[in-house]
């Protein structure tokens, strides 16, 4: 691998978060995490690929959904201990909530209110877990 990967400040587990954000819009998509092989894989191949966490394995960004991030940016930040990724969301749908992104919730009185709709049905997206 490439000397620009050991610059980077993995965490003890290997990973680093990512946060994906629209390119054109500015809107922050989503947060994931990833590991060497996978910022690699998405210098590589010009689309996201994280590190799932619950999965315990890469996941590319769309691979069920379709749901593609292709992506234009990667910085580093100050601590070299946070990417961000300017990313073209294929769909227009980030969050497997199915909806445009995943900070849907806002706090108000105490509580967590979604205040994003919902786009698309998760299910007709990822079909029945």
């Amino acid at each position: 691998m490439s000397a620009w990967l050991d610059e980077v400040r993995w965490n003890e587990d290997g990973l680093i978060p990512a946060i994906a954000q629209d390119a054109g819009s500015g809107d922050v998509l989503m947060l994931a995490w990833m590991s060497r092989e996978s910022l690699a894989r998405t210098l590589d191949e010009g689309e996201a690929v994280y590190w799932s966490r619950s999965r315990g394995r890469l996941w590319k960004k769309g691979e069920r959904s379709g749901h593609v991030q292709r992506v234009s940016e990667i910085r580093l930040d100050c601590d070299a201990d946070t990417l961000l990724l300017r990313v073209e969301q294929r769909g227009g749908i980030a969050c497997h909530t199915g909806r445009r992104h995943c900070f849907f919730r806002k706090l108000r009185d105490g509580q967590w209110d979604p205040v994003e709709p919902v786009l698309e049905d998760p299910e007709r997206i990822y079909g029945k877990e």
